[in-house]
């Protein structure tokens, strides 16, 4: 798709655009991790929107919600499911690395990249290896924690 005669540098080439350099970029990476993770945002979104009432969302009751401000009872539970869907995003995309090796050329170094280039690259320390993953499963547990704290109104959610 982002070579320079792949899919996308073809159709633009129908309308005399082009060709563009888009593997070994920093927005084949974006495209990328966007492609791959999407699925993870969008199914927790979906499933607290398939819980709401369809009463609540009828158009004139929407615009007398806008015109006189929404309470906290009108609000559905939508930031449960995207605080869950953040969560499930930023979990295995800060430890991705294939992604940016594959897409970017290794030319980007993202936190799974320099994790894995301490166990297994020319730069051998698998204490700091170690370390950042560390943290990192500190900060992921922090996260969940948080999710827990405020997606107290939505069931199943719990990890902790």
């Amino acid at each position: 798709l982002l070579e320079k005669r792949g899919l996308i540098n073809s159709f633009l080439g129908l309308f005399g655009i082009g060709p563009f350099q888009m593997i070994n970029t920093q927005g084949a990476i974006v495209l990328g991790m966007v492609y791959n993770f999407l699925p993870f945002m969008i199914l927790p979104i979906l499933s607290v929107l398939e819980k709401i009432d369809p009463k609540v969302i009828e158009p004139p009751r929407i615009w007398r919600q806008l015109l006189h401000g929404l309470s906290p009872g009108d609000l559905p539970p939508l930031p449960a499911g995207v605080l869950s869907g953040v969560t499930m995003v930023f979990i295995p995309s800060v430890s991705t690395f294939v992604i940016s090796r594959l897409l970017g050329g290794g030319k980007s170094l993202l936190l799974g990249d320099l994790i894995e280039m301490q166990f297994m690259g020319t730069t051998y320390n698998p204490w700091l290896g170690s370390a950042i993953a560390l943290v990192m499963m500190v900060i992921v547990l922090v996260c969940m924690a948080i999710m827990n704290r405020f997606g107290e109104g939505e069931e199943g959610v719990s990890f902790l």
